[in-house]
């Protein structure tokens, strides 16, 4: 599977809730670094951050855009994230089933066939703005 396929089938799995077919594309070293957030190493902290965002959010992601190097290493995504703030998460607004439409930008590293890196980018006072 070439790059763009990659994820592809990266995003695929995530809109289908299929956690366990994400985590299969990626490296077992795999860096994860969060939306003003920090940054994580591994598939066991990926899958934490994985059954958290699931708690929290409900989300669907269009309108994707996906580049990709020349010789297939880096990559990037543009899309929209349509979501459902579902239960409060501490530190943000009380949720109260808030719907939010929100750009973002995603970047990858590729090592053979897996995703290496995934660093995500977004607006988060366009979230907070959406859900207050």
């Amino acid at each position: 599977m070439n790059t763009t396929e990659l994820i592809q089938a990266y995003y695929k799995a995530f809109n289908e809730k299929r956690f366990k077919d994400m985590l299969g594309l990626l490296t077992d070293d795999v860096i994860h670094d969060t939306n003003q957030g920090g940054r994580s190493v591994g598939k066991e902290a990926f899958t934490v951050f994985l059954g958290e965002m699931d708690t929290f959010y409900d989300e669907f992601l269009d309108n994707m855009v996906i580049m990709t190097s020349a010789d297939g290493k880096r990559a990037s995504a543009e899309f929209i994230c349509n979501g459902t703030y579902k239960s409060t998460c501490e530190g943000l607004p009380p949720a109260r089933g808030q719907k939010y439409r929100l750009p973002v930008g995603c970047f990858f590293d590729i090592k053979g066939d897996k995703i290496a890196r995934v660093t995500n980018y977004y607006n988060m006072n366009d979230w907070l703005n959406q859900v207050k």
